[in-house]
């Protein structure tokens, strides 16, 4: 669902920009207030986790594929606002280094996935969770909400082609909302079954409001974590869906994919390292280093946004 440059008007992308760039200072005054240093790491294994998930292209009916957003996955690990700065962070290493997804387009593409996807999603699942008790209502929780925020995503991205009167609303809502409502299928698969294994391995990671005074993510899960994250971006990433994903089978179905544009040169296009005629193992060079890039950004962004928190102190 990452929109290029060129499928928005001026007007749209400013006031995007503007919203997700007021909503980064309160995500990160929120990460300063109410994350603990030792979930620092934790920031970075959720953003290289995303990106190498997000590489993954699965197959939805007709001839259109999908990927993980991860809104919902970072929320509950993290708390909304840690979600929104990880999906940021993700979001700009791929318009940057990779071209998906506009440069212009960033604000746009951070208000979807990292507010809409990602804040909202984690709402929907908290308030789910107070009907639902339990591990199985807590997975079925994460299901509903992965897949709202999916859709609910994918019709503000409907609300900003209209208001750029790329397509009509009449046509554009139905169509994303079609192609997005199977997407969210895979989305809350996805997302349950990773929470599903944290839960049966690490319980205290999946309650971000409650974690101030607990232990951080520790080396072990941390290890495992990337190494699992490498895997997939190594060894599945190449043998990814390459059909066209929900926004642009819509493009592509109604005839304004060449508005699209590119405004920089990307240094790995098409997640694919220059230089190697193995495709597979462009690919998974390609994943690798942005994986690497992934956490090493998220780490430091979240470092930066605790540097003035106040360490608990102790009850004598």
């Amino acid at each position: 669902m990452h929109i290029p440059d060129g499928f928005l008007d001026f007007k749209t992308l400013a006031l995007t920009g503007a919203l997700s760039a007021g909503g980064l200072a309160v995500a990160a005054r929120q990460v300063n207030r109410t994350l603990p240093r030792n979930k620092i790491p934790l920031m970075g294994l959720g953003a290289a986790f995303v990106f190498a998930a997000q590489m993954l292209n699965f197959p939805v009916a007709g001839g259109t594929s999908g990927h993980l957003l991860g809104g919902v996955l970072a929320g509950v690990l993290l708390g909304p606002g840690a979600a929104a700065v990880v999906i940021a962070c993700v979001l700009l290493v791929q318009a940057l280094l990779f071209s998906d997804g506009g440069v212009l387009a960033l604000g746009a593409n951070v208000f979807n996935m990292a507010f809409v996807g990602a804040v909202a999603g984690h709402a929907i699942y908290r308030l789910a969770r107070r009907f639902l008790p339990g591990l199985r209502g807590r997975i079925a929780a994460v299901f509903f909400a992965a897949w709202c925020s999916t859709v609910l995503a994918s019709l503000t991205c409907a609300g900003e082609l209209a208001l750029s009167g790329t397509l009509a609303p009449g046509v554009v809502f139905p169509a994303m909302l079609g192609v997005h409502a199977f997407i969210g299928i895979g989305e809350g698969l996805i997302t349950s079954l990773v929470i599903l294994a944290i839960a049966r391995t690490r319980p205290d990671l999946l309650e971000a409001e409650n974690a101030g005074g607990g232990r951080g993510a520790g080396l072990e899960f941390l290890a495992f974590g990337l190494v699992i994250a490498l895997g997939l971006a190594i060894f599945v990433s190449p043998y990814a869906c390459s059909w066209p994903d929900g926004l642009d089978k819509v493009a592509e179905k109604f005839g304004f994919e060449g508005h699209a544009a590119t405004l920089i040169k990307a240094w790995i296009p098409d997640y694919k390292m220059p230089g190697i005629s193995s495709a597979g193992i462009a690919t998974a060079v390609a994943g690798a280093i942005g994986m690497a890039i992934m956490f090493g950004l998220a780490c430091v962004v979240g470092r930066v946004m605790v540097h003035g928190q106040v360490p608990p102190t102790k009850a004598k």
